[in-house]
């Protein structure tokens, strides 16, 4: 489908878009505490979001949300578990943990997605696409390792550890959920109002860390990036996705994420000046076939329900 194949190419683009977050989180991190920049950062999508519902439905008068209180319940969810969960769970994380161990725990996505999926809206998984995800993993791991898997003997589990696993399920769940109850709420509504929903709760956990104390320090470059996050990595990353889960689904839109890791090195060796090694070239082949195969299974199923 001609659809499919857009729809794969933005979120190829999204999975861009997110790794260059870990890079502008560099220039961050050392001036704006984790709830402060998150909240900074949904703040100005909250307002590229509404302007962009708002063209929308100006080109499309059909496409007009008519606010429902039955669906607070849906913004709360996606506003909460998806954008405040995973993030604050995040930046938690990498307090307590290595980049190796929460690196790989966040890989997993894809397969707590899948789980999820086949638990509660008991959705059957094939066995190719199932084993797509498996090599699309298995790419992540051996990149991260540097293909060295003694890495992994050498992990322990923490606090941290389990604070990635609890930001991977609620990245799951969000897609999940978005999926299998909100489709009946225009994609760039939805996204408005969860970040709304995200901006709202934010501002006390924001007014704790005391943002007037160090606003006047926070240089330009931390600035440009936390632009960067909030346009493109928020604004229109999350815009993108939210159509694309209703086109390809939430099993298929989570490999995506595999790929974050392969432009987060690129990205890393380019503007950090680190090296890019020739084994992280080689698992990057491994990670695009196990997106490609998950793909092309995922799209044969489809066409074949449609028949």
């Amino acid at each position: 489908m001609k659809s499919d194949k857009k729809i794969y190419a933005l979120m190829t683009m999204v999975a861009f878009f997110w790794s260059g977050a870990f890079i502008a989180g560099k220039y961050t991190g050392p001036y704006i505490p984790s709830c402060t920049v998150t909240f900074m950062r949904f703040a100005v999508a909250l307002i590229l979001i509404y302007i962009i519902m708002k063209k929308t439905q100006e080109k499309d008068p059909s496409s007009v949300y008519h606010f429902d209180r039955r669906d607070i319940p849906h913004f709360l969810f996606t506003g909460i578990v998806g954008m405040v969960g995973y993030h604050i769970f995040f930046f938690e994380a990498l307090n307590y943990t290595t980049a190796i161990n929460s690196s790989i725990i966040r890989a997993v996505d894809p397969v707590v997605t899948v789980l999820i999926t086949f638990i509660f809206l008991h959705r059957s998984v094939p066995l190719k696409q199932f084993l797509g995800i498996l090599l699309s993993l298995a790419g992540v791991v051996l990149t991260i390792t540097a293909g060295d898997l003694s890495h992994l003997a050498e992990m322990e589990f923490n606090r941290g550890d389990l604070y990635m696993i609890c930001a991977v399920v609620c990245w799951a769940a969000y897609g999940v959920y978005s999926k299998a109850k909100c489709s009946h709420i225009p994609a760039v509504v939805l996204t408005f109002y969860s970040f709304l929903v995200c901006a709202v709760v934010l501002i006390p956990f924001s007014l704790l860390e005391k943002p007037w104390e160090f606003i006047g320090e926070i240089p330009v470059s931390a600035w440009v990036a936390l632009l960067f996050m909030a346009v493109f990595c928020s604004g229109f990353a999350y815009y993108i996705q939210q159509g694309a889960l209703r086109v390809i689904g939430p099993a298929r839109c989570s490999i995506f994420v595999n790929l974050v890791p392969v432009f987060s090195f690129v990205l890393a060796s380019l503007m950090l000046g680190e090296e890019l090694q020739p084994i992280k070239i080689l698992t990057t082949a491994v990670i695009i076939a196990g997106v490609c195969l998950c793909q092309i299974t995922g799209q044969s199923k489809q066409r074949s329900e449609d028949k």
